[in-house]
This record gives structure tokens, sequence and C-alpha cells, in this order.
């Protein structure tokens, strides 16, 4: 019989859970999400194919099986502090330079803003963000990890998806307000003005959405980066297809909710990497944050 595949951070989860009683105090204990502390507890309850927990509405009680495994779990605990010290006494912090390749509404929308955690954490890692247009090649590397919502086809990477983005036609209270033809029904867009995306973006859902729709109508204003349409979006330009989590936190109106241009995340990390210190930092902070706005996202 072959012995479980054990990831042994998950044990820290664990004990976490035992000694707080709830996914609430284990995620405040080991300061991270609380939908992180319930993947790992569910993919080491897979691991060793046995219930840890009974979850009720009191919170979390241990089961005989798992009662069972907290002197073990204490034990690698200590192993681990004493060969955390052993090894890293001079070298306890994660260090060094990281390039992540990512969306610009990504980047300026929700990463960046959450920065000041992972610099807290780890005051001895730089960060630089590129948001170029072009897909950013990391088997050349262009970069050290990727999150993007085109999936990397080639290269030697490790590939995962983290969430869905999802998008909306939205437009300014102003705009929806001197629209050319306001008896019109909300959703019948023959007089309206579109913000679309330049020739060399086509490729995107949104754009082909447009096309589909505009019939051969010009748009009022094509664009290069999402700021702008953001911000010609707010102007009262025209309407534009936009992130959802984005547009709503600009206050804009959503007119159309399902488009069918949701796209998926990408995290793409070069796979001589995927075991660096400073990669693994990103990599985390990354998958953290995804996973606690997964219902904002999408």
């Amino acid at each position: 019989m072959n012995r479980p595949s054990i990831n042994w951070e998950d044990t820290r989860v664990f004990l976490a859970i035992a000694r707080e009683g709830t996914l609430s105090g284990a995620a405040k204990q080991l300061t991270v999400g609380i939908a992180t502390i319930s993947r790992r507890l569910e993919r080491l309850e897979s691991s060793l194919q046995i219930r840890l927990f009974t979850r009720d509405q009191q919170g979390y009680t241990l089961t005989d099986e798992g009662r069972d495994l907290i002197s073990p779990a204490e034990a690698l605990e200590q192993a681990g502090m004493a060969f955390g010290e052993a090894a890293y006494r001079n070298h306890d912090q994660v260090k060094g330079h990281v390039r992540l390749a990512t969306a610009q509404g990504l980047a300026d929308y929700l990463i960046t803003p959450a920065l000041p955690k992972l610099i807290a954490d780890h005051p001895m890692l730089t960060l630089e963000i590129v948001t170029s247009v072009a897909t950013t090649n990391l088997h050349r590397r262009d970069a050290d990890i990727a999150l993007r919502m085109v999936r990397p086809d080639r290269g030697n990477v490790s590939i995962r998806q983290l969430g869905l983005l999802g998008f909306g036609l939205y437009a300014s209270h102003s705009y929806l307000t001197t629209r050319q033809n306001p008896g019109t029904s909300i959703l019948s867009f023959e007089h309206d003005d579109f913000i679309g995306w330049s020739e060399m973006q086509q490729h995107l859902p949104a754009a082909q959405w447009l096309t589909k729709r505009l019939k051969g109508r010009p748009h009022r204003l094509t664009t290069t980066s999402l700021s702008a349409q953001i911000s010609a979006v707010e102007a009262g330009i025209g309407m534009a297809i936009l992130p959802h989590f984005i547009a709503k936190k600009r206050n804009l109106i959503c007119v159309q909710q399902e488009l069918g241009c949701d796209q998926s995340i990408w995290l793409a990390i070069h796979s001589d990497l995927a075991n660096s210190r400073r990669v693994r930092a990103v990599v985390d902070f990354l998958e953290g944050l995804i996973a606690e706005n997964k219902v904002l996202l999408a």
C-alpha cells in the first residue's frame, strides 16, 4: 500500500484549527485567508483519506482519527522549527527580486492595493510588475511569474487556473440619462456609443462582442488600455465592457451583466523557479489574493 503524499505545511493548518476551533481563528493565527485554510485542510484530509474534524455550528471538533494525529503533528512542528532555526539562522527572510507579468486591471485594482502586506511580510523582497500588452514569454525569462487571462501554451512552465474574471457592459449615470434615444429599451443599443479596443487587441472576447454588436458601425472611441476605457466611461463618452470588480468600485452602472466575455485567470511559473523562496512567496500571495476575492472577481 502506497503511503499518502502529504504537504507538510498543511499540518500547520491542522494544528491551528485544532487549537482555535474555527477556520477564522486559524486564519488569524497563520495570517492567511479563510479560503486558504479551508483549501489546505481539504487537501490534507484528501491525502490522508480520513476526516480530521467534524463540522457544526459551534466550529470544528477533532475526530478520533484527528486526535490521534495531534502529538505527531506537534512533534513535526517542533522539528520544523528546529530545522528552520538551524538552516536559516542568518537567512530567515525571503530575499531577492521577482518580476511579475499581469494584466493592467489586475495590477492596478487588485494586486497593487494588496502589496503592503506582502512587503511587510518580506521586507527584503523587491517586486517588478510588467503590464505590457504583449504576452510575456516565461521560457525566455521575460518574467518569473505570469498572472494572465490567456493560458500559456508553450515553454517549460507550471500552469494552473486560479479563478474567473467576470465582465459586463457598463456606463456612467450621466451617459444613461442623456442617451440619444431614452425611450428605447435599455438593451437596444442601436443609437448608443461604445468604447472599444484598438486593432491589435481584436482577439479579446470584449472586442469580439462589440464587433458583433456594432455590425459595422464605428466605435465612438478606441483605446489600447483598460484605464483609458474606464476614464472614457466615467466621462460619459459611451459604454464599455469592463471587469465587474473594477466598474463597481468606480460606481458605474451595469447595463448588461452576462455577455459571455468572462475569462479564466491563469497563473504560470517557470518550472525552474517553482521552488525558489522569493518566487514561492509571491505565488502564495497571489493565490491567497485571488481566493479571497473570488466572488468579487467573478
